[in-house]
C-alpha cells in the first residue's frame, strides 16, 4: 500500500522536476570534447527510462540556449534501484562510454563516492566563488549542513546540492471540517491530536485518516523522527532501529492501523482518488503528490500541515546531487552545466515547470513562482528542511530499505511484535553496514 506515489517512484516517473508527457528515443552516450561549434557534446545521465528524456531535455532548455555550441543530450537509465543504476554507469564507463554530469538522489550518494566515479569539483567552485556563494546563501543552513556531511565529507565537494524533498500531510479540508476538526495550520500538532482527529473523523465520517504503510520515506522515518529515533545512527554506521523510542513509534502505527483508523495495509489503494472521494482524510508527501492534486482538481480543496510529533518535529529529507565523472573528457561544459543549475534563473524555470522536487533556492521555493496553482501551506514543504534529517543511505541503501520497509510491514499486518521484529531487524541492518 502506498500514500500517493513514493519518492522514488516519483524520481522514476517524472525524472528530476517534470511531470510531463514525452516520448523519446535512447540518446546515445558521448565522451564529448572540445571541438568546433556544435561539436562539444555534453551527456547528462538520469535515473529513469527513455519516455521521459523529451521532457527532462526540454527542462534544460535555457542552458542549451545559452551554449549554442554545446549539444546537450539528456539521458535516463533505467534500474531498480541507485546500487543497480550506479553499477550500469560503472558498466558504460568501463566500456568507453563516459556520461558527464549524473543526477543522484540521497540514496546513491555513498555509492558514487565509494567507485571512485566522480570529481572534486572545489577548484571550479574556486573559480566561480561568487555565484556559488550566492546559492549557498539562498539554501536553508540546515540543508546545506546535511549536503555537506552526507554527500561531501572530508573537506571536498564533490556533489552540487539541487532540489529536495520532505514529507508533510496533504489534508482534505472537507473531511476535516465535517468530523469538526480543525487542521493546526501552520502551527505544530502531536501524536494525540492526530490520534484524537483520527477518531473523530473515524465515527463521524467514516474516512480513514491517513495509509499507514510500510514505505521508508514517508510511512516509517517520519514517526521514527518525531520521537527522536531512526533506522541508523548519524553516521549511518549502527543500526539504532531497535531503541524503546522506534519501537514506540511503530507500536503507534501499528495501533492506528488496529483501530479501524487506517485501511489495512498490503494491498493495493489509490491514496489521491480516495482523499478526493472523501474516504481518506490526508496523505503523507513531499512536493511530489501536488501533481495528483492537479490532476484531480484539488488544489482548493486540500491544505498542507505538518506532521504530527511526539518529542520533536521530524521528516526525513532527500536531495537531488549534481556531480561531474571522472571519466568526462568534457569537464569545463560539465561545470557550466552544474553553475547553470544553481542560478536563480534556472530555478525560476523549474518552478514554473512545477513537477515533484521544492526548489533548493529559498527565493524561488516562497515565491509566487513556486507557490502558485500549489495547495495551501506548500512552503511548510520547503519550511520543513530546517527540522529534517537526511534519509539513512548506507552503501548497501538499496538492501537495508528493504528489510526495514518488510519489517515494518509484518509489524503493522500483525505478523510480529514491534520490539521482536525490530530487534531482528537490527541484526539483519548490522550486516549490511
Amino acid at each position: 500500500m502506498s500514500s500517493s506515489i513514493s519518492r522514488r517512484r516519483a524520481l522514476q516517473l517524472f525524472g528530476l522536476a517534470a511531470a510531463l508527457p514525452a516520448a523519446a528515443s535512447l540518446a546515445a552516450c558521448s565522451s564529448g570534447g572540445s571541438g568546433s561549434s556544435g561539436s562539444r557534446k555534453l551527456t547528462f545521465v538520469f535515473y529513469g527510462n527513455a519516455s521521459q528524456q523529451k521532457a527532462v531535455q526540454a527542462e534544460y532548455s535555457g542552458f542549451v540556449k545559452a551554449n549554442p555550441k554545446v549539444q546537450f543530450a539528456a539521458q535516463g537509465i533505467a534500474a531498480q534501484n541507485w546500487a543497480g543504476f550506479a553499477n550500469t554507469v560503472a558498466t558504460r564507463i568501463a566500456g568507453g562510454a563516459a556520461p558527464d554530469v549524473i543526477d543522484i538522489a540521497t540514496e546513491g550518494l555513498g555509492i558514487f563516492r565509494s567507485k571512485k566515479l566522480i570529481e572534486d569539483l572545489e577548484t571550479n567552485i574556486s573559480k566561480d566563488k561568487a555565484a556559488i556563494d550566492d546559492y549557498y546563501a539562498d539554501i536553508d543552513p540546515t540543508y546545506k549542513k546535511w549536503s555537506d556531511e552526507y554527500g561531501n565529507p572530508g573537506g571536498k565537494t564533490y556533489y552540487m546540492p539541487g532540489g529536495f524533498n520532505t514529507v508533510c500531510l496533504y489534508c482534505n479540508k472537507d473531511v476535516f471540517a465535517q468530523a469538526g476538526v480543525d487542521l493546526p495550520g501552520t502551527d505544530d500538532w502531536t501524536w494525540d491530536d492526530f490520534e484524537a482527529a483520527a477518531e473523530k473523523i473515524k465515527s463521524k465520517t467514516g474516512a480513514y485518516i491517513l495509509p499507514f504503510g510500510s514505505a521508508q520515506f514517508t510511512d516509517i522515518m517520519p514517526w521514527l523522527l518525531s520521537n527522536g529515533a531512526s533506522t541508523l545512527n548519524e553516521s549511518w554506521t549502527k543500526p539504532v532501529i531497535d531503541s524503546p523510542e522506534a519501537i514506540e513509534a511503530a507500536e503507534f502505527c501499528k495501533s492506528m492501523v488496529d483501530k479501524g483508523y487506517s485501511p489495512k495495509p498490503g494491498g493495493n489503494f489509490d491514496a489521491a482518488t480516495q482523499l478526493a472521494q472523501g474516504k481518506l482524510a490526508a496523505l503523507a508527501g513531499g512536493r511530489w503528490p501536488t501533481i495528483d492534486m492537479i490532476r484531480l482538481k484539488l488544489v482548493d480543496k486540500v491544505q498542507i500541515v505538518k506532521m504530527p510529533k511526539k518529542k520533536q518535529l521530524g521528516t526525513p529529507i532527500g536531495w537531488d546531487a549534481f556531480p561531474i565523472l571522472t571519466s568526462s573528457q568534457n569537464k569545463d561544459d560539465a561545470w557550466s552545466f552544474i553553475k547553470y543549475l544553481t542560478t536563480k534563473e534556472a530555478g525560476q524555470d523549474f518552478a514554473k515547470v512545477g513537477g515533484t522536487n521544492i526548489p533548493a533556492r529559498k527565493s524561488i521555493a516562497l515565491s509566487d513562482t513556486f507557490l502558485n496553482g500549489a495547495p495551501k501551506g506548500s512552503e511548510l514543504l520547503y519550511q520543513a528542511a530546517s527540522y529534517a534529517t537526511p534519509v539513512p543511505s548506507p552503501n548497501r541503501g538499496a538492501e537495508s530499505q528493504q528489510a526495514v520497509e518488510q519489517t515494518w510491514l509484518k509489524i503493522l499486518t500483525g505478523g510480529v511484535a514491534a520490539d521482536a521484529g525490530l530487534k531482528q531487524l537490527s541484526t539483519t541492518l548490522a550486516g549490511l553496514l
